[in-house]
């Protein structure tokens, strides 16, 4: 078994879609937008996406919900990690070795938290 994809909530998708875009800017996930409601980053076998929540609620972060994306080594997770404070992302855990990886974590602009690792 495999993750196949990943959907993160956003209350405001130009700015959830400016934040992700220049995340992104340096991996190879290809951008696809099917709607005005979602945004897809594509990987070679997975998918990140930004939506506006399809029930028309306000879009919440969950509580004890994370998304972590393998970046390759550990400068790669603090040139992450930085670009997103840049972005106006929130600092949940400075680069740092913890157990077996190399890690970081952040909050995105609707407070979804994403961990970044080696």
């Amino acid at each position: 078994m495999r993750m196949n994809y990943f959907v993160v909530g956003t209350n405001n998708m130009q700015a959830a879609t400016k934040f992700y875009d220049s995340l992104f800017e340096q991996s190879k996930l290809e951008k696809v937008v099917p709607s005005d409601r979602m945004t897809y980053w594509l990987g070679d076998d997975f998918a990140f996406a930004a939506a506006l929540p399809f029930n028309e609620e306000p879009a919440t972060n969950g509580n004890g919900t994370m998304v972590g994306f393998c970046v390759g080594s550990a400068n790669e997770v603090i040139r992450m990690y930085e670009r997103a404070i840049e972005l106006g992302g929130a600092c949940e855990g400075k680069p740092n070795q913890r157990g077996p990886r190399f890690s970081a974590y952040v909050r995105d602009l609707d407070r979804n938290k994403i961990c970044f690792s080696d």
